[in-house]
């Protein structure tokens, strides 16, 4: 067992959420008012996603999940004294008015991963990232999350500076297959599976006009302001896409408000940490040497793994290190890319 932060201290540590499950037919209409939903935990307060450190966020942000074998449920609420959406197309850029964000990776390795974005009109973007931005990754803007069903409920009026408003709050019931890329051959989580997930919600500043609202002008850049981003799990820096550091979201087979059971993290996630220094020391190597090495000695790691192969091209690497199950490794390349066999 490896006795190590599963982040450096200079990443927040990522946040665990348990979901557990439904055992009644949530009418999905936004106000998230059925026992089961009311039985379910509010998340912890959404942060500034550099971390604690940073502004607390001025309005209240929080989720909530569940789960059965068909769909997995999530409901959102934001509390917002100037509900604002303008954009009514699906695949627009959601992101340049105020939105929340919903970012999914099923197996944890970085790759083909889900972003789906939404505003208070119930406006959709989604999209699978194919990699990371850092390694090149590219939006598939041609996916679509099939089956999704959601709906929004407003607690106030949109677009309506003559008034202040509650909130606004989101229920969504995600089905599993959409989130598979397996085909026909997809299936639910099991009791015990651990899945990375992080939330966003997008927030700018923003000012009354005669039809609205318009993003508020520093009339020292002659520009908007920069938006807020308010994120469930702090990334430690201004980027949603490095999904390495998104939250977890365990799956519990206890029915909803008959228990609760305390996240504990996966010992494996220590070591998948451990292979990305490594990648990172690999990637620091590269910039000077303009090549790859397979000596671990040359990367200048202090790592606790006991036990490192590398494998190294000028262009190429792979690093490997014994899983937590016995006969099982871990690796990872110069994409980022982790996974077990």
């Amino acid at each position: 067992m490896i006795q190590c932060h599963v982040f450096s201290q200079n990443i927040p540590e990522p946040k665990g959420y348990m979901a557990y499950l439904a055992t009644d037919k949530l009418t999905i209409d936004g106000k998230l008012e059925e026992a089961n939903w009311q039985a379910a935990n509010w998340s912890t307060p959404f942060l500034d996603i550099q971390g604690a450190n940073f502004p607390v966020p001025n309005q209240l942000t929080q989720m909530k999940m569940l789960w059965d074998e068909n769909f997995l449920f999530i409901g959102i609420k934001l509390n917002e004294k100037n509900i604002w959406a303008t954009y009514t197309e699906r695949e627009s850029v959601i992101f340049h008015e105020n939105d929340i964000e919903i970012f999914i990776d099923p197996d944890g390795d970085t790759h083909n991963y889900y972003e789906v974005e939404i505003n208070a009109l119930g406006t959709l973007w989604d999209l699978l990232l194919t990699k990371p931005y850092k390694n090149g990754g590219k939006p598939i803007n041609g996916w679509n999350i099939n089956d999704f069903e959601y709906a929004i409920h407003l607690d106030g009026s949109l677009n309506d500076p003559e008034d202040e408003d509650n909130y606004w709050s989101i229920e969504m019931a995600i089905p599993w297959k959409s989130l598979s890329q397996s085909g026909p051959s997809y299936k639910a989580p099991t009791n015990g599976d651990q899945w990375k997930i992080n939330f966003s919600r997008v927030q700018w500043q923003i000012e009354p006009t005669e039809n609205g609202y318009t993003k508020k002008i520093n009339p020292q850049t002659g520009k908007s302001y920069p938006e807020d981003n308010w994120v469930w799990s702090p990334m430690g820096l201004i980027n949603m896409h490095l999904p390495e550091r998104w939250g977890y979201v365990q799956f519990s087979d206890i029915q909803v408000g008959q228990g609760n059971k305390l996240f504990v993290i996966d010992p494996d996630e220590q070591i998948k940490n451990e292979l990305r220094k490594l990648y990172d020391a690999e990637k620091a190597f590269f910039t000077i040497q303009g090549h790859y090495t397979d000596q671990l000695t040359e990367l200048n790691s202090n790592t606790p793994l006991s036990d490192v192969t590398i494998e190294a091209t000028k262009s190429w690497f792979k690093i490997s290190s014994p899983a937590t199950s016995m006969g099982e490794y871990w690796f990872i390349t110069e994409d980022s890319r982790v996974w077990k066999k």
